[in-house]
């Protein structure tokens, strides 16, 4: 797909005023770690249970009425599938996901639920962006990535700018340093518009850390063949995308990979400590956190991106099995 613009801080502002008309801000906590508060933003709090819907309401919002009359096709493992869902319901506007076979049955069935057509893919022996680029020509239909797009990446900055305003107001201060899950980075760099004051720092799976290799290799890494399990389906982006890049590594973005066992603490703590359900990927940031791979120091916002989870798989974790 061409892209003829870059995401921009403009951009976030515009996508962060039509985000508020439709939905309330997700709350956020603070809590001391090692002596120091931190402040938690609970995107898994959102009505698709992820951030997505943000960067997906701001997208599907920009189309042209003839655009919206042709549908929208997008490709994701479940959280965007359920923000593209949510968004064209709202519209009036007709949805294709292109989803893997093996996405958690709770993600299929939301996205269902919310008028979708599903597309099954094989994620290991399929490219779902060459699936979904075909049906979308075929169709006349707009193509919208989860993560290689201005406005979606805009849109998923909105939680920055809505995350500013609450610490503001609770008397916090300023953002002074981001901690955030990354797939294909989506997230991240409309953070990084979003709060240009504050260092940001991006969380991967081990094995799946291409875009933290590609901020210290100054180009892009992809995650390259046969890369290890990981619970974190929502994290399992193969390449970033030069949009996410480019912002990122304008703003000396750096990163970190955690552990399977990690992030299964962290999805406990946030139980625990929070009463909050997060999923594995939503859960990587405060893992990186908590483990000890991101200092902690005073104006920390750690974003708790997602909480779809397997249910049989997330009382595994919290008997704690496989720690």
């Amino acid at each position: 797909m061409t892209i003829m613009r870059h995401p921009t801080r403009a951009g976030v502002r515009d996508a962060a005023a039509k985000v508020a008309a439709v939905l309330p801000p997700t709350p956020i906590y603070h809590r001391e770690i090692n002596g120091v508060e931190i402040v938690f933003k609970a995107e898994c709090l959102q009505p698709i249970g992820a951030f997505k819907v943000r960067g997906a309401w701001h997208r599907l919002t920009a189309l042209s009425d003839e655009a919206r009359q042709r549908g929208v096709v997008a490709f994701s493992s479940g959280n965007h599938a359920q923000g593209i869902a949510w968004a064209a319901k709202r519209l009036g506007i007709s949805a294709t996901v292109v989803m893997p076979a093996d996405a958690p049955a709770a993600k299929r069935e939301s996205t269902l639920a919310l008028g979708a057509e599903l597309v099954p893919y094989d994620r290991a022996t399929e490219s779902r962006e060459t699936i979904a680029a075909r049906l979308a020509e075929a169709r006349g239909a707009t193509l919208v990535p989860s993560f290689d797009d201005p406005w979606v990446i805009e849109g998923q900055g909105s939680a920055g700018v809505e995350a500013a305003a609450q610490m503001a107001a609770a008397g916090l201060g300023a953002p002074r340093h981001v901690v955030v899950p990354c797939g294909g980075g989506g997230l991240a760099a409309g953070l990084a518009l979003a709060l240009p004051e504050a260092r940001v720092t991006v969380v991967e799976p081990e094995g799946w850390d291409d875009m933290r290799r590609s901020l210290e290799a100054s180009w892009i890494e992809p995650v390259g063949d046969a890369p290890p399990p990981t619970a974190c389906d929502a994290l399992q982006a193969m390449r970033v995308s030069p949009l996410t890049f480019d912002v990122l590594a304008r703003r000396d973005a750096t990163g970190v990979a955690v552990s399977e066992a990690e992030v299964r603490a962290a999805q406990r703590w946030a139980a625990a400590q929070l009463r909050l359900v997060v999923e594995p990927g939503g859960a990587v940031a405060l893992a990186a956190v908590l483990a000890g791979r991101v200092a902690v120091e005073p104006g920390m916002l750690v974003i708790l991106s997602g909480g779809n989870v397997d249910m049989a798989d997330y009382a595994r974790v919290l008997a704690g099995e496989g720690a």
